[in-house]
Order: structure tokens, then sequence, then C-alpha cells
């Protein structure tokens, strides 16, 4: 799992039939420290998140294990929220 920081929202007027009604969402990946790493990306939204929140996302095939139509075609997905992060 990697953590990332939700930036935005995309709206689609036309996806494939198997992500109608799912939320996509832009997000900026980070490091544990909090610090931005790599190039953001577009990931389908599975448990709510939104604008500002921490999340943890999935990419390749377990991307689609979340989603409830199978087979969905999505890179990434969030799939939890983060409350907090402690570093030793």
């Amino acid at each position: 799992m990697n953590l990332a920081r939700v930036i935005g929202t995309i709206w689609a007027t036309r996806k494939d039939v198997n992500l109608e009604g799912l939320k996509m969402q832009l997000i900026q990946p980070m490091n544990p420290q909090a610090e931005d790493s790599g190039n953001p990306l577009v990931a389908v939204d599975t448990v709510g998140a939104g604008v500002g929140e921490i999340v943890y996302y999935v990419t390749a095939y377990e991307a689609v294990i979340p989603l409830e139509v199978q087979p969905a075609l999505a890179d990434a997905s969030i799939v939890g929220i983060v409350d907090k992060i402690e570093l030793n």
C-alpha cells in the first residue's frame, strides 16, 4: 500500500460502465514524512475520501479487488483514509 494526499476530484461524463457510480480522485503520492513523492495520479475512491485527506491506495491488479463490479478498468484504488501517522 502507498500513501497519498487527495488533491482534487475528477469529473467524467463518460467512463467505463463498470466504473459507473464511483468517484475518481486526483491523488499526490507522498512518503511517510508527508513530502510529495512522484507525479499525481487518478484513483478510484472506494471509501469516500475528500480533498485534503491523507489516504492509502493500491495499484496494479490489487486496484480492482475492492471494486464491486469486476473486471473494472482501474490502475489505482483508494482503500483507506489515514487518521494519524506516527514515526519512531
